[in-house]
């Protein structure tokens, strides 16, 4: 009994209903003017559904009212976008006016049903009300009494779950604005993925190399070979020092907003600064780049980037082709050096791994090697 009286304790119920009255003193003023058009009111919501502000009020509303203390409601608060939010915002004015009226007629009707059978049970004159033409008065009435008061129980906590089970459906996100918090949610994790790399092999890297010094050091008891020691350690906290401040600078990247970080449209930058370091690169586009969604061309970027970087630091100034293709399922990233004499086939390092890793994170791949006496990075990520 308790457990089926809960929902009566729960202020969401009552927040519920009052959502569901709100519309209805819209209908309760027209009567006022003419009851013999009740669903006038209703043609007044047509207008009002294709304004792209009135799809952010619905939403505060029904976020308040029909889902409080609800962290991830499901229910948006951004003006509509285009013609189908409108039309779903329409709807939605329609349904809740529809469904308020529902509980407003129930919430009356069914509490004076309840008085006049009792009335009746009693033998006490019943007023003029349609339901009761023609009823007997009798005691045996007493047991319907409750009905409907049992009936208005269910209709209010049903009516309460439809209306916001609707909510969720008319005014959850639009395919763009989930596609906007997906690319949001994936800027973040790659972010958190490139930091953690970025610190665990630079400073995890020193601590390491610092912590074997000191302890050869110490075992050693050779004043000049802890001198060394001790020139290593601090040649190895500078540079972990000059990491640092790098993965410093990737946090202060990461606070900026997404869409103003670089994407392969900025492609013409980084191949330029190349060119101004003494590389002979070689830029082929094929596709419309700035059509690629935004993860795909920011981690694109950051891979072109690291290719070139690499081949900077390990090739010198070589001539570098770079090939960008795109097509309607993929971006395919080339960038092909000669490889110098004196690296070994195959290169190491936190840089490659980093490459394959962006591409893995999204769905795709990469290849990095030796191919015919050239240094080959090759990317493939996929657009959908």
């Amino acid at each position: 009994m308790i457990r089926f009286l809960r929902p009566l304790l729960r202020g969401t119920t009552y927040t519920r209903l009052l959502h569901l009255w709100v519309p209805t003193l819209s209908i309760a003023f027209w009567l006022f003017i003419d009851p013999s058009t009740p669903w006038v009111p209703a043609l007044f919501l047509i207008p009002a559904g294709m304004i792209p502000a009135v799809r952010r009020g619905e939403g505060v509303q029904a976020r308040l009212l029909l889902t409080p203390g609800e962290t991830d409601p499901g229910i948006s608060e951004v003006p509509a976008s285009c013609w189908r939010d409108r039309g779903r915002t329409l709807l939605w004015l329609e349904l809740r006016m529809l469904l308020g009226a529902v509980a407003v007629f129930a919430c009356v009707w069914l509490p004076i049903l309840t008085f006049e059978l009792a009335k009746y049970a009693w033998g006490l004159p019943a007023s003029d009300i349609p339901f009761l033409e023609g009823l007997t008065p009798h005691r045996a009435l007493a047991l319907l009494a409750p009905l409907p008061l049992l009936a208005l129980y269910g209709t209010v906590l049903g009516l309460g779950a439809l209306i916001t089970r609707c909510a969720r459906w008319l005014l959850g996100p639009s395919a763009a604005e989930r596609m906007a918090a997906l690319e949001e949610r994936t800027e973040q994790l790659l972010e958190r993925t490139r930091i953690a790399r970025e610190l665990h092999d630079s400073i995890g890297h020193a601590l390491t190399v610092a912590v074997v010094q000191a302890g050869a050091a110490r075992a050693a008891g050779d004043p000049e070979f802890t001198g060394r020691a001790l020139t290593a350690i601090e040649e190895t906290g500078r540079a972990a020092l000059e990491d640092l401040e790098r993965v410093l600078g990737v946090l202060r990247e990461a606070e900026r907003p997404v869409s103003a970080r670089p994407t392969l449209v900025d492609a013409d930058r980084l191949v330029e600064s190349a060119r101004a370091s003494g590389a002979k690169v070689d830029l082929e586009v094929t596709g419309a780049v700035e059509s690629l969604p935004g993860p795909v061309s920011r981690e694109g970027y950051r891979i072109l980037q690291e290719a070139l970087t690499n081949v900077l630091r390990h090739a010198g100034a070589v001539p570098v082709r770079v090939r960008m293709t795109v097509t309607g399922r993929e971006l395919a990233l080339e960038i092909r050096n000669p490889l110098p004499a004196a690296l070994p086939a195959g290169r190491g390092g936190s840089g490659l791994r980093g490459i394959r890793e962006r591409a893995a994170l999204l769905g795709g791949r990469a290849d990095t090697g030796a191919r015919e006496g050239d240094w080959l990075v090759r990317a493939e990520l996929p657009l959908g």
